[in-house]
């Protein structure tokens, strides 16, 4: 509750009936237990009322649903963000050597039309190795995730940290300040570079018609099976040293390394094929680089796809004022909370409907953030 202290309420001193911390941290304790909407934070604080009651201040009971959109609808998201940040940082204190991926989301269902409002999108950063949400920012409705993703950066300490951004912000702008930062980078090279990535294309493909003949390189292969399918990974990579002069090479910050991947998935009824490249900072070890390809799409499985199937984010209706921004980052604290209680081996919806039942269980959620046994402040 302190790290909510500096957080400003935007209500008027006239008519307020509910203490505002009360509100949030019903709003973030409903949201633990899978709250999707208004009425379901009024159902959970009605629920466990009793409990609610000893500590926090309820004067007059339970706040009601529309009072909780009209908070969070002007709550500064930004102000919201500081407060996590406030959090995070008595959970760790250095990111160390691990993967960050980096991408962008889009909750579908916070489009307004008739207020001629687009859907929101975020841009997130995630610690793939911790499985804890490290920060966000919105995309501007008139741009793009370019423009957010330095953004997100400068929030961040990704000091010793490997960055991983699919192709949208593959830029050369994104390299350097990564690299300005001290962390290193593995970007998705596709058609959006389209002179680079021809010529890589080709280089590669000269390369596998001679076996790689007196090039020096790294190769590395892996095979997973799971869920009626087997996924067999190739990796190449090869320092730029190797491959003559790039286009635009020196604007590359850092640039040690192109890698070449490709998938072959066999399904029970077809195989596929896919062959991706990209610019990395590292050098050319095809292990390492691979790991960190793979840990990207953590960002993916583990936090876009559980917003969706857990707290309905993708569906949600939440659309007026602050409250999507709001809304989202309460179910990405939300998502961490639950991630590092590790003793109910549940699932993270069978955990989030536990917490929402049990208030024994909920201060075990919360309990387990405080006892994080991993040195991770960088945010």
């Amino acid at each position: 509750m302190t790290h909510f202290d500096d957080l400003e309420d935007p209500r008027g001193k006239q008519g307020v009936l509910h203490p505002f911390i009360s509100i949030v941290m019903i709003g973030l304790l409903a949201t633990i237990g899978g709250a999707q909407g208004w009425d379901d934070i009024e159902v959970y604080g009605e629920s466990h009322q009793q409990w609610l009651t000893s500590f926090l201040p309820l004067p007059f009971g339970i706040p009601r649903a529309d009072t909780y959109r009209r908070l969070f609808e002007r709550i500064s998201p930004k102000a919201m963000e500081l407060s996590f940040r406030g959090w995070l940082s008595t959970l760790v204190t250095e990111l160390g050597a691990q993967v960050v991926p980096i991408d962008g989301k889009a909750l579908n269902g916070s489009y307004d039309r008739n207020a001629e409002q687009s859907a929101l999108q975020v841009v997130s950063a995630w610690a793939s190795e911790h499985r804890l949400f490290l920060g966000q920012v919105k995309v501007d409705s008139k741009s793009n995730e370019i423009t957010a993703i330095p953004a997100l950066l400068e929030l961040l300490d990704i000091a010793g940290c490997i960055i991983t951004i699919d192709a949208m912000g593959t830029q050369h702008e994104i390299s350097r300040q990564i690299q300005a930062q001290g962390a290193d980078y593995v970007l998705a090279l596709k058609a959006n570079h389209p002179t680079l990535f021809g010529q890589v294309e080709q280089w590669f493909a000269a390369a596998d018609a001679s076996g790689f003949e007196g090039i020096e390189h790294s190769f590395d292969a892996s095979v997973e099976s799971g869920h009626h399918r087997t996924e067999k990974r190739q990796v190449w990579a090869v320092g730029i040293e190797q491959m003559g002069r790039l286009y635009k090479q020196s604007q590359w910050a850092g640039l040690q390394s192109i890698v070449k991947v490709t998938r072959t998935r066999q399904l029970w009824n077809k195989t596929t094929r896919e062959t991706m490249f990209y610019l990395t900072s590292l050098p050319p070890q095809a292990a390492q680089v691979g790991r960190a390809i793979r840990q990207h799409w953590s960002i993916e499985n583990q936090l876009h796809w559980v917003l969706d199937v857990t707290f309905g984010e993708d569906a949600s209706r939440i659309r007026t004022g602050h409250a999507p921004e709001n809304m989202s980052l309460l179910r990405r604290w939300s998502l961490n909370l639950l991630n590092q209680e590790v003793t109910y081996k549940r699932s993270t919806r069978q955990k989030a409907r536990r917490a929402s039942m049990s208030p024994a269980y909920m201060l075990k959620v919360l309990e387990a953030a405080k006892a994080l046994p991993i040195n991770t402040s960088g945010t």
